[in-house]
C-alpha cells in the first residue's frame, strides 16, 4: 500500500458529530462521602470524537475530508467547529440545531486509566429542515470526492432515510460507500459497499452467541443475506477482522500482537483507513489489511488518537529503507510525546550536533536514558553544524549521524533542527527533564529558562572527561 497516495484523496465523511472531553488528572485518595476515588484534575482536553474522530484520523493522514453532521447551538458546537477549522476543514457540510445538543463525551483518567465517562447526548432523529439541508449538500459534494464514509453512532443522524439516499447519489456518481454501524437492524444499510461491524454488532444484530469461529461465520453469512450486502467486515480486537463476501469463504485478518491502552475510536480508525486505502487504488482485501494494522496502533495508545503515514508504513513494512525508525518530525514528536505523557512516561531531551559519535556521546546517551522513560535526541542540521562549528564541518552529514544514534539502545526518538529551533523545538516536546553533559554548567544550558518555565528541569550527566569531536577532528587533520 503505497500511503503517499493518501495526499490525493477526498473523502466525505457523514456521521455523528462528538466532542471528546478529557479530565486528566491523579488519585491519591479516597472520598470520606462514598467509596469513590478523588481525582484530582490537571489538564482538559478537547478532540473530535464520533464521526469527528473519523474526520480526524484521515486529516492526520494527509487526505482532504468534508465532514457532514449535525451540533448544537451551545458552546460545545462552537468548540467542535473551531477544531475542524484548526484542522483546515470547510465546516459547510456541518449544519446546527437549536433542539439538540451537541454530543459530549466526558472521560476522567487518573495515570492512564479511565476512572469515569460522562454523556451528555440525545438521539431523537433532526429536524426536517435540517435533514435537507444535509440532503442538498450531500447532492452538491458527492459528485466531488473519491468515497463516501457513513459514521453512525445511533444518535438521530445517520436515518434509514439518509442512508437510502446516499447510496442511491453515491451508485449514480460511482462512489463507494462504507459504513460503520450502530443498532440492531443491518436493513438500515442495504445498499452500502461494505459494512463494518464489530463482534459485539454482529452477534446482537445476527440473534447469535458468537462464541467461537464457526458462530462467527455462521453471523456473518446471515448478516450478509439478511442485508443484502455485497461485503462486510467484522472487527474482532485483538483477534483482526473476517472479511465476508456472498458465496466465498471468509477471509481472515490476524492483528499484530500489541499492548492495548486503549481502544477508544479504534473503530473509527478501521473505517477512515478503509475509505482512504480504497480512494488510493487498494482492493478491499488490501484495505481492511491496511485498516487492521492502524487499528493496531492506536489502541496502543491512550484516548481518542490517530495515526501518522508514518507510523503507518513502519507497521505495513513498507517504506520502511526509506528513513530510520526512530526519526521523527516535530509535529509527529508532539503527538508521540504527547501519548507517552498520558502513559505517565518522563520525557529526557538532549541535543547536540553527535559529529563524530565518541565515548563522551556514548555516557551521555545512556546516563540521560536512565533518568526518565523515554530520550529524544536533537541534532543540529548540517547548515546548523557549520555556523556553529566553522568551516569543514560536519565531517559526518546529518543523514549518517541520524542512522548512528538509531541503532543506539538509549535513543528512543531523533529529531533534525536548526539551531534557531530550539526553543520551538523545547515548546513542542514540553521536555520533564533538558540532559546535558557536565562540561556545562547550568548558566550555559541553552534553552534552560524555557524547559523550567515549562516545569520541567535541567540535569548534568557525567561524561568522559577530555573527550571533544572537534578535538578528535583536528587530531585527525594534523596527523
Amino acid at each position: 500500500m503505497d500511503v503517499s497516495r493518501f495526499s490525493d484523496c477526498s473523502i466525505l465523511v457523514v456521521g455523528d458529530l462528538m466532542i471528546d472531553e478529557y479530565l486528566w488528572g491523579e488519585v491519591d485518595r479516597i472520598s470520606p462521602e462514598a467509596p469513590v476515588p478523588v481525582v484530582s484534575a490537571r489538564r482538559e482536553e478537547f478532540i473530535p470524537g464520533g464521526a469527528g474522530n473519523v474526520v480526524n484520523n484521515l486529516v492526520a493522514l494527509g487526505a482532504g475530508v468534508f465532514p457532514v453532521g449535525v451540533i448544537g447551538t451551545g458552546r460545545n458546537g462552537r468548540r467542535l467547529t473551531e477544531l475542524f477549522k484548526k484542522l483546515g476543514l470547510d465546516t459547510d457540510g456541518i449544519f446546527e440545531d437549536a433542539d439538540r445538543p451537541t454530543t459530549r463525551k466526558t472521560r476522567v483518567i487518573a495515570g492512564s486509566q479511565h476512572v469515569l465517562r460522562i454523556d451528555h447526548e440525545s438521539n431523537q432523529e433532526v429536524s426536517a429542515d435540517t435533514f435537507d439541508a444535509l440532503l442538498n449538500y450531500l447532492e452538491s459534494r458527492i459528485p466531488s470526492v473519491d468515497a463516501v464514509l457513513v459514521s453512525d453512532y445511533d444518535k438521530g443522524t445517520v436515518t434509514r432515510n439518509l442512508l437510502s439516499h446516499i447510496v442511491r447519489m453515491a451508485k449514480i456518481h460511482g462512489k463507494k460507500v462504507i459504513a460503520d454501524p450502530k443498532g440492531l437492524d443491518f436493513t438500515k444499510y442495504r445498499g452500502v459497499s461494505l459494512l463494518t461491524p464489530n463482534r459485539k454488532e454482529a452477534g446482537m444484530a445476527s440473534g447469535l452467541n458468537l462464541a467461537d469461529k464457526a458462530t462467527l461465520f455462521d453471523a456473518g453469512r446471515h448478516l450478509i443475506q439478511l442485508a443484502e450486502l455485497d461485503n462486510l467486515l467484522i472487527t474482532c480486537g485483538k483477534d483482526g477482522m473476517v472479511f465476508f463476501r456472498p458465496g466465498e469463504e471468509p477471509f481472515e485478518i490476524r492483528s499484530q500482537a500489541r499492548q492495548v491502552y486503549d481502544v477508544s475510536g479504534a473503530g473509527d480508525t478501521v473505517l477512515a483507513l478503509l475509505g482512504l486505502s480504497t480512494a488510493a487504488g487498494a482492493t478491499l482485501e488490501e484495505a481492511a489489511a491496511c485498516a487492521n494494522a492502524a487499528a493496531g496502533i492506536v489502541v496502543g495508545k491512550v484516548g481518542t488518537a490517530t495515526l501518522s503515514r508514518q507510523e503507518l508504513a513502519g507497521a505495513l513494512g513498507v517504506g520502511t529503507d526509506a528513513q530510520p525508525e526512530k526519526l521523527k518530525t516535530m509535529e509527529e514528536l508532539a503527538s508521540i510525546v504527547s501519548d507517552l505523557k498520558k502513559k505517565g512516561n518522563r520525557i529526557v531531551l538532549t541535543n547536540g550536533c553527535f559529529d563524530l559519535l565518541h565515548a563522551g556521546h556514548v555516557d551521555l546517551l545512556t546516563a540521560a536514558k536512565r533518568i526518565g522513560d523515554k530520550l529524544v535526541v536533537a541534532i543540529d542540521d548540517d547548515d546548523s553544524v557549520a555556523r556553529l562549528k566553522g568551516p569543514g564541518r560536519p565531517v559526518i552529514p546529518q543523514r549518517e549521524r541520524v542512522r548512528v544514534l538509531n541503532a543506539m539502545d538509549s535513543v528512543d526518538y531523533v529529531v533534525v533542527f536548526s539551531s534557531e529551533q530550539l526553543e520551538a523545538l523545547i515548546r513542542t516536546i514540553r521536555p520533564d527533564i533538558l540532559a546535558k553533559g557536565n562540561n556545562y554548567t547550568a548558566d550555559t544550558v541553552k534553552g534552560r529558562q524555557i524547559v523550567e518555565e515549562l516545569g520541567g528541569e535541567v540535569a548534568l550527566v557525567p561524561i568522559s572527561g577530555g573527550l571533544s569531536s572537534t578535538r578528535i577532528i583536528n587530531d585527525i587533520k594534523n596527523s
